[in-house]
């Protein structure tokens, strides 16, 4: 019988790294910066978990990926991600992933679930029955701006509290409308700024997104739900 995997999980943000391996507790972080590149961030994980063992490696990544690898370079980090090969670096299997998908498989209970994150930008992700999808839902067009410029920091540093507070709720009313969720989860620092959920939303948690890398080498996961082809869902669909 084979060992459990153990799993290092980063979160890469774009003010800390943070960093959990299996059986670990405690978190570890280091700051990150619009200056920081993929091979600086990967020297910077492997110092700060230097006395961690690990078989692999889950990576939360604050953009689109396609074949387990960054689509483009990060807006709020240094150059040097798209492309970049982390398995060679880590010298073990590494799977990345957008971040929010991330942390949106760590909040997942059941059903068809739409994850938000409410942080520098608005994150999004979908799970239906267990299939994670990444989105980019922020950038469609909203008063004559986006949604992620109404209810990211931008936007609430330009409204203000009170008015920020309004466009979050229109937004996510709108998006709940337009995609018909069972389960809302509102993650992101700016969470903490709203005294009151909009109805039918939960509370997510920063952690999850290590519950989320955990989750990515887990045989359910890895076989039949996160990693299924666009081509195989599609044959499903035509069956049905």
């Amino acid at each position: 019988m084979k060992k459990p995997v153990k799993v290092l999980v980063v979160d890469v943000g774009g003010t800390h790294v943070k960093i959990l391996a299996t059986g670990q507790k405690q978190p570890r972080e280091f700051p990150s910066g619009p200056k920081l590149s993929a091979r600086q961030m990967v020297a910077g994980v492997k110092k700060v978990a230097n006395d961690w063992r690990y078989d692999a490696v889950s990576i939360g990544y604050p953009g689109v990926v396609i074949n387990n690898r960054p689509l483009a370079e990060p807006w709020n980090l240094g150059p040097g991600w798209r492309g970049y090969d982390f398995e060679k670096e880590f010298k073990c299997p590494v799977k990345v992933m957008n971040d929010a998908a991330m942390q949106a498989l760590g909040s997942y209970k059941g059903g068809k679930m739409l994850f938000l994150g409410l942080g520098t930008g608005l994150g999004s992700a979908m799970v239906v029955d267990g299939v994670v999808e990444p989105m980019e839902l922020g950038h469609l067009p909203y008063r004559r701006r986006t949604f992620e410029d109404y209810v990211g920091v931008s936007g609430r540093a330009r409204l203000g509290n009170k008015m920020w507070k309004q466009a979050v709720r229109d937004v996510i009313a709108r998006l709940i409308a337009a995609l018909e969720p069972e389960d809302v989860v509102l993650g992101g620092g700016n969470v903490n700024n709203l005294k009151r959920l909009p109805p039918a939303c939960r509370a997510g948690d920063n952690a999850n997104a290590f519950v989320g890398g955990f989750r990515l080498w887990q045989k359910p996961w890895r076989r039949q739900n996160c990693f299924t082809s666009a081509r195989t869902r599609l044959k499903r669909r035509r069956k049905i």
